[in-house]
């Protein structure tokens, strides 16, 4: 390990001074349009860039290679898989993850350190389980989706209805009444799919539904259910429901086409304990000149109760912290405030991201960009700007990006932004995504199968580079990251 680590040191400062093309950006084959196509309108022409980037090669070097030579963050997120573990929101797990990360921030040496109390929902699974009855007596693989109500002490025990499409659920309408209603929806990605584990329940409950089972929102499945958010909408009952597996939901679609008629019995004990008391943790690196000034880079610290919460996001969370610790090493303190933010309550209620909104309300506009890592640890690509951003910050993104482009991580797309800063950049706050080649992320998100050994150390490394090059660049440009405001014309 050691002798690679020496070998990928040499090979990075061997190009860490030239890696910087000195013309445009390269373009990722991906954006190519095909020959058969017309091609796409121009874009707008953005300003030069007012960052100078020559003075920051030597800096870009220095953070590539010690990331590349680092094995602090593989090692944190090691200890928060391993020996903490998962971290749902009221969860003891999530308490010890923050205590922990307090300290070593502390030990770290990084600038104000300290827990923001959030008060958060605190749901709790208990025992479940689903078999199908008839035609075939068999035990099926499932997970409550969060937020569910539990069913019956007893079970609840109806015919399975399966449908593909909300369009074939309200083309039975009543005729679902008294039964359980399975979508068997092909993903076909996240944002289009999710949305029948988000609000399924109540669709199938405003026809009489008892229940609701879901496809689980993944490519892939091997028996491997995904659990996640679910909203109830008020204006209809609460009925249980849950994920189930692909194989499971094939099962029963091939059975209800045959005219079989399945019948399942669903166990949940799922229950709303009182509001916990949790806390989102933030350290700043200060800046040295206009340390009012806040780059904000983090994640979310909460996960599911299954796994260990590695890729989702407790890799998120490490490549931020990590970032910052690195530039602390390094002694390379930015003119501004580089703040990062581990959040509370991303998977089951976005309480942290609201209250740090609410925390920090009065200096909201002192903060020049946010960005959150939430995409998995895998190659970096870039950067998502938010299309909100300005010309001006765009045009100095791409140009700052092009120091990674010997790591192929210069990419920046048209848009971005995340779950937590969400709250923020609603209220004018620029926000970012950091972005990987994620095409296997949705195989294990949410799972039992999120744990340490899906986290390629190195890809981690990466990651924490992209991270940093780009937060302490922005941080420390002379001119604002933006462009002049009203004041400073």
């Amino acid at each position: 390990m050691r002798l690679l680590q020496l070998l990928a040191l040499v090979s990075t400062l061997g190009y860490a001074l030239a890696f910087v093309p000195q013309g445009p950006a390269p373009t990722p084959r991906s954006a190519a349009a095909p020959a058969s196509q017309s091609p796409s309108p121009t874009p707008t022409p953005l300003p030069p860039a007012t960052v100078k980037i020559d003075s920051y090669r030597a800096p870009a070097g220095r953070i590539i290679g010690a990331a590349l030579t680092s094995e602090r963050a593989y090692a944190r997120l090691a200890h928060l898989t391993d020996q903490i573990g998962h971290r749902l929101s009221g969860s003891k797990g999530l308490e010890r993850a923050i205590e922990w990360a307090v300290t070593e921030m502390k030990r770290d040496g990084l600038d104000n350190v300290r827990a923001e109390r959030v008060m958060v929902p605190h749901w709790v699974r208990g025992e479940e389980s689903l078999e199908m009855i008839t035609p075939v007596p068999r035990k099926l693989t499932m997970l409550g989706l969060g937020n569910s109500v539990a069913t019956p002490a007893d079970g609840t025990v109806a015919e399975a209805v399966v449908v593909r499409s909300f369009d074939e659920l309200d083309a039975l309408g009543e005729r679902v009444r008294g039964k359980i209603v399975v979508y068997n929806v092909p993903f076909t990605s996240y944002g289009a799919t999710v949305r029948y584990r988000s609000s399924g329940a109540s669709r199938a409950a405003s026809y009489g539904a008892v229940a609701a089972l879901v496809r689980s929102i993944t490519p892939v499945s091997l028996q491997t259910p995904h659990t996640g958010a679910m909203i109830y909408d008020e204006a209809q009952p609460k009925i249980p429901t849950a994920a189930i597996t692909i194989e499971g939901a094939e099962l029963l679609q091939r059975m209800y086409d045959r005219g079989e008629h399945p019948t399942v019995r669903l166990k949940m004990e799922a229950r709303f304990l009182p509001d916990a008391e949790s806390a989102n943790v933030v350290a700043e690196l200060k800046g040295s000149e206009k340390p009012e000034e806040i780059l904000l880079i983090g994640g979310h610290f909460d996960s599911w109760d299954v796994g260990q919460g590695a890729h989702d996001d407790g890799g998120g969370c490490i490549i931020a912290w990590e970032a910052v610790r690195l530039l602390k090493e390094l002694g390379l303190r930015p003119r501004r405030t580089i703040r990062v933010v581990l959040y509370t309550n991303e998977e089951n209620g976005l309480r942290g991201g609201n209250a740090y909104r609410d925390a920090h309300r009065p200096e909201l506009s002192k903060h020049i960009l946010a960005i959150e890592s939430d995409s998995g640890v895998y190659q970096p690509q870039g950067f998502g700007l938010a299309a909100t951003a300005t010309p001006q910050a765009r045009a100095n993104l791409q140009e700052i990006a092009r120091l990674l482009a010997g790591i192929d991580a210069h990419r920046i797309a048209p848009n971005g932004g995340g779950a937590d800063i969400g709250a923020i950049m609603r209220e004018g706050v620029v926000g970012a995504s950091f972005n990987v080649e994620g095409s296997r992320y949705f195989d294990i998100h949410h799972t039992h199968a999120d744990t340490l050994d899906k986290i390629d150390p190195r890809n981690l490394a990466l990651c924490v580079a992209t991270m940093a090059v780009v937060a302490y660049t922005v941080a420390d440009m002379p001119e604002p990251f933006s462009g002049p405001t009203s004041a400073d014309k």
